[in-house]
């Protein structure tokens, strides 16, 4: 099934939105300009776990109400705003995660949350990763419901697609993860089988991809298979490139919760973490964990990578994403691909 969804962020953002962008950030382009014909914008961000009543509540401020403020101005702006929503949106039900064993965690978002990031201007989340079925098969339902409810598309890996029209372009949107199933970056083939299906049908082919190891010893990109806790996490230099390989014209990649490198490959942006964006409590937010980048991206009506801008974000017990004057989220994004790709510059296409 697919969603088809058109952008509204004009309904949502305003000039008052509008002002805030280009204060702080790395990038080619000092302040975004959505408003060009040439140009497509994706606002994209990293894993969100904004509020967990589970298995002890976690709840932020006021409830969670102001908790995307200093964001809000960014999601709204761009054509298209993404980001990996890392648990079910449910009530109740029964947790299947066995939680006795050593580094695995459960999370429950209250649903009243989801018309909260969709006024943040969030407009597609993947649903491809290790924690929206913390509640099963009845709380993954109603994520969706609760989701659709709030106007907002989502691609998971049971063979979801996000559809959009942005600019008159189609945009597909695809998420895939390292569990089982047809959209698992462990069998890397048939997920690329299909993203060149998606190359024929749609303009633009947004490919979000969810695996690699965890923690702060993850921020270098290894270029080989990754484990976590023994369980393989897939290999994403090589899933990301196949993918570009494939007709992908951007590559969106999460689950290490630090970020990580940007590539340009083939004339294509490929982001091999975008890190923590909006995690309730002091969960992990240590060091390179508690820094949120917020990638803007700017496509031409092929798909092709024009230029980026790293927004930095930082988190802290207790609030929401904060603009960070020190912008240390963009020099570390900076830093790591200057190490991970010496000699090729993020700014330079090609192979």
């Amino acid at each position: 099934m697919t969603v088809l969804m058109r952008r509204s962020w004009l309904l949502i953002g305003g000039a008052g939105c509008l002002a805030v962008l280009g204060l702080l950030g790395r990038g080619f382009f000092g302040r975004p300009e959505p408003d060009r014909p040439a140009r497509i914008s994706v606002a994209a961000v990293g894993d969100l776990m904004p509020a967990t009543d589970f298995p002890a509540g976690r709840l932020p401020p006021d409830d969670g109400r102001g908790l995307f403020d200093d964001a809000a101005g960014y999601l709204a702006a761009a054509d298209l705003a993404f980001g990996n929503l890392e648990g079910p949106v449910c009530e109740g039900g029964a947790c299947l995660k066995p939680l006795n064993r050593a580094g695995w965690h459960a999370f429950r978002i209250p649903p009243r949350y989801a018309p909260r990031l969709a006024a943040a201007g969030f407009d597609v989340f993947s649903l491809a990763n290790n924690h929206v079925r913390d509640f099963g098969p009845a709380g993954y339902e109603a994520t969706r419901a609760a989701l659709e409810k709030a106007g907002i598309g989502y691609a998971d890996a049971e063979g979801q697609l996000a559809a959009f029209r942005v600019r008159g372009r189609r945009v597909a949107v695809a998420a895939y993860y390292y569990g089982g199933g047809e959209r698992s970056i462990l069998r890397p083939e048939v997920p690329w089988s299909e993203i060149r299906r998606l190359d024929r049908d749609y303009d633009i082919v947004i490919v979000s991809a969810h695996g690699g190891a965890e923690g702060p010893a993850a921020l270098r990109l290894p270029f080989r298979p990754e484990y976590y806790l023994g369980e393989a996490r897939g290999d994403l230099a090589a899933f990301g490139r196949g993918a570009v390989e494939a007709g992908a014209d951007l590559v969106l990649m999460h689950g290490p919760h630090v970020p990580r490198a940007l590539e340009v490959y083939r004339g294509r942006l490929i982001a091999y973490s975008l890190g923590n964006f909006c995690t309730t409590g002091d969960f992990g937010l240590d060091g390179a964990a508690g820094l949120a980048p917020l990638l803007w991206v700017e496509l031409d009506g092929r798909g092709r990578y024009l230029g980026h801008t790293v927004y930095s974000f930082r988190q802290a017990p207790g609030r929401g994403p904060k603009l960070d004057e020190t912008d240390a989220a963009a020099e570390l994004v900076d830093r790591l691909s200057r190490l991970d790709f010496p000699g090729r510059p993020v700014s330079q296409t090609g192979d």
